[in-house]
């Protein structure tokens, strides 16, 4: 299959000359060499003309052949030069001189000495070498670092601190010339290298060995995010210190990648202790067809007999009935308030950093939340004082909550203290509400229909 797949990718190689849309590319260059031909023999004749003595003559085709010369520089050279890539030569490359150069400089400035001093010409013919080791080193590394593309594909969905695979990709697109020992690194929009900011998506160097011409090479990439919120990554550098290492060349290509973090959807033991609180909640709010018993209430005409409680009505002296958590649906509203009011704590100050990472253990508790109902299949709405999604299945509403919890931030202003108070009328749904509110400014109708969860005592 690999002895197939290499003639095929020769051929399509080669078969870019002779496209249809580079046929009048290569017409023109040899239109353009038959007529510079024709001129330079015009021109040698030019000249015999002169050496003889005909300067009417001579003068007649000197002129002709500079006007041949001409045609081809006015009318071919530019439609030429229009289908010619210069991007190589403003390519930016940076260049930092290794350990191993200083102290390849250091020799070559004694050679400079010694052959100074002693006019040997061999030192001077060694310091030449010395002198065209670095030269070619310098247009090596261009040649390497130039033509040469990537792509970095990550996975649509990213959660804090899981590990996610991506996968790099360069590609050559020089026709002839391979690239040795490329390193790409992440770095800022100013081209320094990212040194561990943990608001960029590259962190560590990923190296590829050797890239064939026409060619792409990709590589697995295993990052871990700290944090929710967004990632960028201003820009890449494609780095080698090919052929000699003396200089670290840098190329810095700009990006434009942006890629939001989820929340840690990890269950925490913090989790797994309110889960069976909350479950019991759920199920005791409402009542309706199910297993688990939800009251005892008075008999009605419209009642069953199958659920009336015969023990207990002989002993009240009257007939009551059964009533039971209802179990065939789970429809719920989780709530994240983000309000925090200027009187809890200054911007900066050292409670409000400390209340920021109760904030942030909120926020994961919230998405934990989030994820356990959606594997549940539940009917799900998320809230916040800015954002709501409709009441839908959890599927199609989980990963628009996650997004909306990966941005959102503590609200210190004194304009969102009432979002509770908009939730009190509707008693239909069950509420999980995190919430950083005292208890006692909560309006009385959420209790009923409400699990809250306050972030003080996260």
């Amino acid at each position: 299959m690999n002895s197939v797949a290499v003639p095929q990718k020769s051929a399509s190689r080669f078969g870019r000359f002779f496209r249809p849309r580079e046929r009048s590319a290569w017409r023109n260059f040899a239109v353009a060499m038959l007529v510079l031909a024709v001129a330079m023999a015009v021109a040698l004749v030019s000249a015999a003309a002169a050496q003889q003595g005909r300067f009417m003559f001579a003068l007649i085709t000197t002129v002709l052949a500079l006007g041949l010369a001409g045609w081809v520089a006015i009318a071919i050279v530019p439609a030429m030069a229009k289908r010619t890539s210069l991007r190589w030569i403003a390519y930016q490359i940076d260049y930092r001189l290794t350990r191993d150069g200083i102290i390849y400089l250091a020799a070559v400035f004694i050679l400079v000495l010694a052959a100074v001093n002693t006019g040997n010409n061999l030192l001077f013919l060694i310091l030449a070498c010395a002198l065209a080791g670095i030269l070619i080193s310098g247009v090596l590394s261009r040649v390497v670092l130039t033509g040469v593309n990537l792509k970095l594909d990550l996975p649509e969905h990213i959660f804090a601190e899981q590990p996610i695979l991506a996968e790099l990709e360069l590609h050559n697109e020089k026709l002839f010339w391979p690239s040795f020992s490329l390193r790409v690194i992440g770095e800022n929009a100013k081209g320094e290298k990212d040194k561990g900011n943990d608001a960029h998506i590259l962190t560590r160097p990923v190296f590829f060995p050797y890239l064939s011409h026409g060619s792409s090479s990709r590589q697995k990439v295993e990052l871990r995010f700290a944090r929710r919120g967004v990632y960028r990554q201003d820009a890449f550098g494609i780095r080698t210190r090919f052929p000699f290492g003396f200089f670290e060349k840098t190329r810095t290509v700009t990006s434009d990648i942006s890629i939001t973090v989820y929340p840690r959807v990890e269950s925490t033991d913090q989790f797994y202790e309110i889960l069976p609180l909350l479950s019991g909640e759920i199920a005791s709010s409402f009542r309706g067809r199910g297993h688990e018993l939800h009251s005892l209430r008075n008999y009605l005409a419209t009642d069953s007999a199958r659920f009336v409680d015969w023990k207990v009505s002989a002993k009240s002296g009257r007939l009551m009935v059964r009533e039971f958590a209802r179990e065939d649906e789970r429809r719920l509203m989780l709530v994240l308030d983000p309000f925090v009011g200027p009187s809890r704590a200054a911007a900066g100050s050292p409670s409000a950093a400390e209340y920021a990472e109760r904030f942030e253990r909120a926020v994961s508790l919230a998405a934990c939340i989030a994820w356990h109902f959606y594997e549940l299949h539940s009917v799900l709405q998320f809230r916040t004082h800015t954002f709501a999604t409709p009441l839908a299945p959890a599927g199609e509403i989980i990963y628009d909550a996650l997004r909306e919890m990966a941005l959102v931030q503590p609200d210190w202003s004194s304009r969102g203290g009432a979002f509770l108070d908009t939730l009190a009328g509707d008693s239909e749904i069950f509420k999980i509400i995190l919430t950083a509110r005292p208890q006692r400014t909560i309006p009385t109708a959420l209790w009923s229909s409400s699990y809250f969860l306050f972030i003080d005592q996260l």
